[in-house]
């Protein structure tokens, strides 16, 4: 890595070729880029693929109201249309990230951007709230299909830290815009336009996400792609496990604490989380191979977005509650409250590059991250005395959040073999949703646990919100206990793995033939 202190080790990538593989083909006809404007085609098509994927995460919420009125759809139906898409779009990343690794991640990204775009204009045959439902659900299967390979194709388009960096924080800063801007557009849209607008304008951004990506990323390399079969038990099993993770929070938040459904979904998570781990660990052909998530660079990076997760979730969650419950603000100045966070993540994304440059790639994600532990502290603390450090809380935890996510991102994906960049990218995203579900989860039931009647009055009595900002401070330093355990422990078992291991059996040569990543050569005589 670029302008790393001499005492500082670098994260050793993944051995991108061993001996008794196939030579790659000639690229001299395709030669890297030099520069983010030599791929500017590329990186046009994969920042409208995080455009579209994050527009479709708030756009719709706006219009449920009217939804509610043209299909007669009750409360229920309107809750399943608008996180349908978050449940399958969070549970299917895995399983679509190991069947990029082993089918082309250019390929599955065509198929995703096509079914995205028909899923997305068949809205307009929508009478129902099971069809709004199952458009939804479609538009998730195609999001999924997307991420996991975006991140994987942003990452091979460069051969420099430099630029891989660069085009990150570029790829992303259109995301947050896409999630930012999402409600506005919705209301304007909805301004002048029926509802199912807000679903039709996915479809010229996902033509102009097919044209990059098509026109602009060279045909998946053979050599690249992983040939081991699918785990069938352990897709389903971990599909199954990040649902649920994923429903718990928000069943929680909506039912509370005293509602046996969400400790049942709970429990669910946790069996169908165990059962995963079984299986993995005992079939020869795992969907996540845990001998690679031992690597310490990956594990180094998978952590830090579990922290980030954790602690993020949180915050958000409570702020919006504290600024209208709490404080009395209208919907509309408590989502202008929240800007600072938005504003920061996007107006910094250009200099993450300079810092990661100075002080080095490790060193700018343990200062990312204690910038977020810092901002967690400082809302418990000092949050309910006055706004302005609520928004001194955003900014600090934005900042440290967009820093750690582009090291973490870059420091999973080096640290991982060629044929595994798909579910590597996976794993980075399903970290951070799953710890966002605990964040909330355990946010929610303290609050619940400590405030007396309805969370969803329309304004809290004097005794509500004293005990409400006691809650606050015991959650959001709970969450920032649980965010630096998780840093400190990273750290300190990637200093212990330095400290033991040799270059020979640091990252085990890579396979393509099924066995897992620290096989021995015998398993394979034929190759």
């Amino acid at each position: 890595m670029e302008h790393r202190s001499n005492n500082q080790r670098p994260l050793t990538p993944a051995p991108t070729s061993t001996p008794n593989r196939t030579a790659s083909p000639d690229t001299s006809a395709h030669p890297r880029p030099r520069s983010l404007r030599g791929a500017w085609l590329a990186l046009l098509g994969l920042s409208a693929v995080f455009l579209i994927e994050m527009l479709d995460t708030s756009v719709l919420n706006v219009a449920l109201p009217t939804i509610a009125t043209d299909l007669s759809a009750n409360t229920s139906q309107l809750q399943w249309a608008s996180g349908a898409y978050a449940l399958v779009f969070g549970g299917l990343m895995l399983a679509f990230g190991a069947i990029a690794d082993r089918f082309g991640r250019r390929r599955v990204m065509l198929i995703g951007l096509s079914l995205f775009g028909l899923a997305s204009a068949a809205v307009v045959l929508v009478t129902t709230p099971l069809g709004l439902i199952v458009v939804r659900v479609l538009i998730g299967v195609a999001a999924a299909m997307t991420a996991p390979g975006a991140m994987a194709l942003s990452f091979r388009l460069f051969d420099e830290d430099a630029l891989r960096v660069r085009a990150t924080a570029l790829i992303s800063t259109v995301g947050l815009v896409g999630l930012a801007i999402g409600p506005t557009l919705g209301g304007l849209l909805l301004a002048i336009a029926p509802w199912q607008a807000l679903l039709l304008i996915n479809v010229p951004i996902a033509v102009l996400a097919f044209v990059g990506v098509r026109f602009g990323i060279a045909a998946d390399d053979p050599t690249e792609l992983h040939r081991a079969p699918i785990d069938i038990l352990g897709a389903a099993l971990g599909t199954l496990a990040i649902i649920a993770t994923l429903l718990a929070p928000t069943l929680f938040v909506d039912l509370g604490a005293q509602d046996p459904r969400p400790w049942i979904i709970a429990v669910a998570a946790l069996l169908g989380i165990a059962a995963f781990i079984v299986c993995e660990r005992r079939t020869g052909h795992p969907l996540v191979d845990p001998a690679l998530i031992r690597r310490p660079a990956v594990s180094l990076g998978l952590t830090y977005q579990a922290a980030l997760g954790l602690a993020t979730a949180g915050l958000g969650y409570t702020v919006t509650l504290q600024l209208q419950l709490a404080w009395g603000w209208p919907p509309a100045l408590a989502a202008l409250g929240s800007l600072p966070q938005v504003l920061t993540m996007i107006l910094i994304g250009p200099f993450v590059d300079t810092v990661i440059r100075r002080v080095g790639m490790e060193s700018a994600g343990r200062l990312g991250a204690g910038a977020v532990v810092a901002g967690l502290v400082l809302y418990a603390a000092v949050g309910h005395v006055h706004y302005v450090w609520i928004a001194a809380s955003l900014v600090l935890v934005a900042a440290g959040m967009r820093v750690v996510m582009i090291a973490a991102t870059i420091s999973v994906m080096k640290g991982l073999p060629k044929d595994r960049t798909s579910i590597g990218a996976a794993l980075n995203d399903t970290a951070q949703e799953i710890a966002s579900g605990i964040g909330i989860a355990v946010t929610g039931t303290v609050i619940a646990a400590t405030v007396a009647g309805s969370l969803t009055a329309a304004r809290w009595t004097t005794t509500q919100a004293s005990a409400f900002e006691s809650a606050v401070t015991t959650g959001t330093l709970a969450l920032a206990v649980g965010a630096a355990a998780l840093i400190v422990s990273a750290n300190i078992r990637v200093a212990r793995a330095a400290q033991t291991s040799t270059p020979e059996n640091e990252h085990p040569e890579q396979t393509t033939d099924g066995t897992r990543a620290d096989a021995q050569p015998e398993k394979s005589p034929e190759r």
